[in-house]
């Protein structure tokens, strides 16, 4: 039949997907009465509750919802994806992660990231820093710098604490300055 669909049905006759559930309010039934819906809005946005006896208020769907965080790191990261060059100043942000290409004058960000593949070049003061790429120019670090098995770091380096994995480099001048890494620091911002 021509615009019309077929029906299947299995052995006793009911019918089967494109048919009506067996317990699906009858037309004929005096206490049905069709939603009133509008044109472009689907049955399950509908905010009448159904007449079929369910009694739970009605469910509104929404999309993926993230948990409130209380980590204010999470809220001010700054990310350079892989493949991604960025040059120019970073003047605050709590945690800058780099997996591209970065040259920059980075101030006021207490964690930086380097990891495997990216690349950062210029200059940098944070607490701390976590370099499994490579890094190049500049580096202030005020706590701990941690230069893992794939890491490259190069350039004048001052540092509270330091830990080389294995197989990671640092070449340079180097300055162990403890807490009084910070005071360095505010020498080399006000210069």
């Amino acid at each position: 039949m021509f615009g019309s669909q077929s029906r299947l049905s299995d052995r006793s006759g009911a019918l089967l997907p494109n048919g009506p559930a067996k317990d699906a309010p009858k037309i004929a039934d005096p206490a049905y009465k069709p939603l009133p819906l509008k044109p472009t809005e689907p049955v399950w946005k509908s905010t009448e509750p159904s007449l079929t006896g369910d009694t739970s208020p009605p469910h509104y769907e929404t999309g993926p919802q993230r948990a409130p965080s209380t980590d204010e790191a999470d809220l001010r990261t700054l990310i350079i994806g892989p493949g991604v060059s960025v040059s120019g100043e970073i003047t605050s942000c709590n945690r800058l992660i780099v997996q591209g290409k970065i040259e920059a004058k980075l101030a006021d960000c207490p964690n930086v990231i380097i990891k495997e593949g990216g690349v950062f070049k210029g200059e940098s003061s944070t607490e701390e820093a976590d370099v499994h790429g490579s890094f190049e120019g500049n580096l202030i670090v005020s706590k701990r710098l941690l230069i893992r098995a794939t890491g490259r770091v190069s350039g004048t380096i001052a540092y509270g604490e330091i830990e080389i994995e294995r197989g990671g480099k640092i070449s340079g001048d180097l300055k162990h300055e403890g807490e009084s890494a910070v005071s360095y620091l505010k020498q080399a911002q006000v210069g």
